[in-house]
This record gives structure tokens, sequence and C-alpha cells, in this order.
């Protein structure tokens, strides 16, 4: 089974990237869409990257009918990505009857926050009643670049965090190869400013909103979803568009807020991570993230600081930062082999 060429489709909330994988995860093509498969080698596996597991998945799954049930009935906590996901499933099925799949989930990663990282502060009643508790996502993003991350330093560090910066935008905190904490929560909304989604936002404003604007739950929620975050604040939701000013002061001063939570969540910083479009590519942020973490320990070289996968640190920096090219589909690859294995 370690032999499986792999399918990976990923379905995310702005894109949809497909990537086949020959058995040492050679890349043989990273086709348009399914169609653009014939022609290749047939795949003799699908990974799926699945947005909420919720309380049902903490791991890798192999699909079937009522695997694909509980996934579907997980929609409403994440009604941005679980439909894209979804129908990704759908397609393969119409595509490559027979082929075995496997489902990753974004939350599975953080399946063990500690209870303190996870419980909302709300009655016992609806936390028990619902499942009300922090999920966590970018999951698969954020194991493989602690995975990357431990490849390049020739150790996992003992205390890292992982920016994933993208169009969806999540921290998370890792000690020792664990997520002990995360920004994102119940849904994919909360946390850092995104491109449309808005991020922490005071839950008295929106009740406040709700009221005087006459929302409905579903008006609000596309208001959240797709009309705030940096799309509200420049305009645009593309961070390559957006020069110095207030929009970029908002979000380089939530993302500095975050990591330096996230350092807390750890006791300390031993290295920190930089993946996703904009962690990736977006070098003046992460400039001017670092710019104001130097208490932390943090300072990139920007001689050094043009590059993915690369040790972007300053000479004698107490802590390590590092560019980390985003390969959720080595991450599914992986786990669609070690399913199949079983």
């Amino acid at each position: 089974m370690s032999e499986l060429r792999v399918l990976v489709v990923n379905a995310g909330s702005s894109s949809l990237k497909l990537s086949l994988l020959d058995h040492d995860d050679t890349v043989i093509a990273r086709p348009d869409d399914l169609s653009s498969l014939r022609g290749l080698p047939a795949p003799d596996a699908v990974g799926h990257r699945v947005v909420h597991g919720g309380a049902d998945f903490s791991s890798p799954v192999r699909l079937d009918d009522e695997v694909e049930a509980r996934i579907r009935a997980l929609t409403e906590l994440a009604p941005l990505h679980q439909p894209k996901s979804l129908r990704g499933i759908d397609l393969v099925r119409e595509a490559l009857p027979g082929v075995p799949e496997v489902a990753c989930f974004d939350t599975a990663f953080h399946a063990r926050l500690p209870a303190a990282a996870a419980t909302y502060a709300l009655p016992a009643a609806w936390r028990h009643k619902y499942g009300l508790r922090r999920y966590g996502f970018h999951g698969l993003s954020h194991a493989y670049a602690t995975r990357r991350a431990g490849e390049m330093l020739g150790s996992v560090p003992r205390r890292l965090v992982v920016c994933h910066l993208g169009a969806g935008a999540s921290l998370c905190a890792v000690a020792d190869g664990r997520s002990v904490d995360t920004t994102m929560g119940f849904t994919p909304l909360e946390g850092l400013v995104m491109a449309t989604r808005s991020g922490d936002v005071d839950p008295g404003l929106l009740l406040w909103l709700q009221e005087r604007e006459d929302l409905s739950p579903a008006s609000l929620a596309g208001v959240l979803e797709h009309e705030s975050g940096l799309l509200a604040l420049a305009g645009t939701a593309d961070m390559r568009e957006i020069g110095d000013g207030p929009a970029l002061d908002v979000y380089l001063h939530r993302l500095r807020a975050g990591i330096a939570g996230m350092t807390a969540a750890l006791g300390g910083l031993d290295a920190l991570v930089f993946t996703g479009g904009v962690g990736e590519h977006a070098a003046g942020v992460r400039r001017r993230a670092a710019d104001g973490l130097g208490f932390l320990g943090v300072a990139v070289d920007p001689s050094r600081d043009d590059t993915t996968d690369a040790d972007i640190s300053a000479p004698g920096a107490a802590v390590r930062t590092l560019v980390v090219t985003a390969r959720e589909d080595l991450e599914i690859a992986a786990a669609v082999r070690a399913i199949l294995r079983s």
C-alpha cells in the first residue's frame, strides 16, 4: 500500500486544488479539474481534504455512505467549506467509481486540545447538548508545517507557532508536535482577520447590529463570511493589492497579538513558521509581523526573506523563523496510505 498512487482533492474556501502524486510523492500532475485526468496514470486511491470533522472524526477515515452522511450533517458548522468538500467527493465518485477514498479532516490535528484551550465559557447544558467547543481548522497545513519544520531544523521544535496565512488564516501553538492552542474555534470564522471573514468580533456588537439592521442569522452570517475582513477594510480581499495603510495595520495588529498569545500558551517560543499563500509570498507581511515580535526573540534577515522552504532568521536571533511551502497534499497522501495499509 505504500506504493499507492494518490489523487489529492483539496477544496478550500476560495480554490480547488488537485494533485496526482506517485508512490514516492513526486507530483505527476496538478490537473485543473477531474476531466483533466484523462491520459494520466490512474490513481489507486483518493484523499479528500474535509474541513470539519466535528466530534465524530479525530483521525482520517475511509469514506463510505455512512461516513459521507455524517460529514454532510456537519455542514452547518462550516457552511463556506463543507459543501465544497462534499461536491469534490460527489465528483470523484462519478469520475472514478470504485476507487478507494479517504477523508482527512482539518479539525483532527486539534482534536486533543487541552480543555482550557477548547472550552467556551457557556452554559454546560448548551455545551453538552450541541458539542460546543473550539475545534480549530487548517490542521492538515499545521501538521505538515510542523513536520517540515522538524526536517529543516533536525527535529521538531519543542515550542512552535505555525502561521497559516491565506484566504483563511489561523495560528497554531504546537508543543512537542501536538496542537495545544489555535485561533479558529467552533467554526472557521473565529480568530485572525482574513480575506473576507471578520475574525474575532465582540458578540455583543453582533447582537446590537442584528437588532438594529433587522438581520436574519443567515444574513448576518453572510456578511461575516463574505463581506468582512480585508475586503471590508480595503475594498479588496487580495493581499497583493493592499498597500501600507489602515487595513494592513489592523491585519498585522491581530496577527502579532495572536502569535504572542500562542507563545504564552507554549510558555515560550523556539520557532515560528509562516505558510499559506500570504505566509509564503508576502515578505512584507512577514517582516512587519517580525518587527513587532522582537521582544519574543523573533528577527528576520531581509536578505534571506525572499524564498520558501527556507530559514529566514536573522543571525543570532533567539527564535528560528521559517517559510514553509504549504503541502497539505503530502499530509493527505500519507494519511491515505496509512489508512489503506491498516
